[in-house]
């Protein structure tokens, strides 16, 4: 991570190369993929509130991580989780280490909730994102000491959860739930963008995530029905993420596979929010997807 010069990349341009990278982390410290996005907006509004107009920023990455961690800290405080109590280092088993860090890599998003703050942020940003210890202790504004620790510590209580901390849980969705998803998927993979607009309320607010935001039903219908009337990319099925109702999307083309998630709100019968994930297919990785 070298020095940036401010003047020379834009906020944009380092948000964009940085997002997908941010969201793995954040979504292992929330414990959920969409919750990991919430976290990743929030923090790039404050990043780029910071954002000098001149001059440099060292470490550009950990700079942006930093705002990321911190963000992540206040979205768990306001949650008021009970953070777990560490265990004593001593008792901890060492292990192949690159053993573990695959394993870790490969792990959901939940088991990391059964960490403390310091033992999750220490234990993603090394086995999950690929930092060094060096630049941990910047992100964690901590020792590196203190990292190694934490870093020992997670593991371990990791390693003690076995297979149980890879497997995906399930959800029933209401009634009500699923004939709604349900309605919205057949008219959509019928290409019935009519049927679609029909259930829209009229306020109905669209979130392309990562992409941008509008509100109405005609220009959600417009601009956003449209363009999937002309991509051949997808199929809606109905299902869950990370517990959350939702429409999980695929490619025709290797089905079974989930490129993406749509999210709906809803009043009455008429869809009210809509947040596409379209252009942010990191949301999937890790994430615990069901099919309903």
């Amino acid at each position: 991570m070298s020095e940036l010069d401010a003047s020379q990349r834009s906020f944009p341009e380092l948000a964009a190369s940085l997002r997908a990278k941010l969201h793995r982390y954040c979504a292992r410290m929330a414990g959920s993929a969409i919750e990991g996005e919430d976290i990743v907006q929030d923090a790039l509004l404050k990043a780029l509130e910071a954002y000098p107009r001149s001059g440099t920023i060292a470490n550009p990455e950990a700079w942006l991580f930093r705002i990321a961690h911190n963000t992540a800290l206040d979205a768990i405080r306001h949650r008021s989780r009970r953070m777990s109590v560490p265990l004593d280092e001593a008792d901890l088993p060492d292990g192949d280490e690159e053993v573990q860090r695959r394993e870790i890599a490969a792990m959901g998003l939940r088991p990391f909730m059964k960490l403390s703050p310091s033992e999750r942020g220490s234990v993603i940003l090394k086995d999950v994102v690929g930092y060094s210890l060096q630049e941990i202790a910047g992100i964690l504004d901590t020792t590196l000491p203190a990292v190694k620790a934490a870093l020992h510590r997670g593991r371990g209580r990791l390693a003690g959860l076995g297979a149980a901390a890879i497997d995906p849980a399930s959800i029933e969705l209401s009634a009500e739930e699923r004939q709604l998803l349900e309605r919205y998927a057949d008219r959509f993979n019928a290409r019935d963008f009519d049927a679609v607009r029909d259930m829209l309320a009229q306020s109905v607010r669209l979130d392309l995530v990562g992409v941008t935001a509008v509100r109405g039903r005609g220009t959600v219908a417009a601009r956003y029905l449209g363009n999937y009337g002309r991509a051949r990319d997808w199929h809606f099925d109905v299902g869950t993420i990370d517990g959350r109702p939702a429409l999980v999307v695929h490619d025709p083309a290797t089905p079974g596979t989930p490129t993406h998630v749509v999210l709906l709100t809803w009043t009455d019968g008429r869809v009210i929010g809509i947040r596409d994930f379209y252009h942010a297919r990191y949301i999937v990785q890790g994430a615990a997807i069901v099919l309903s």
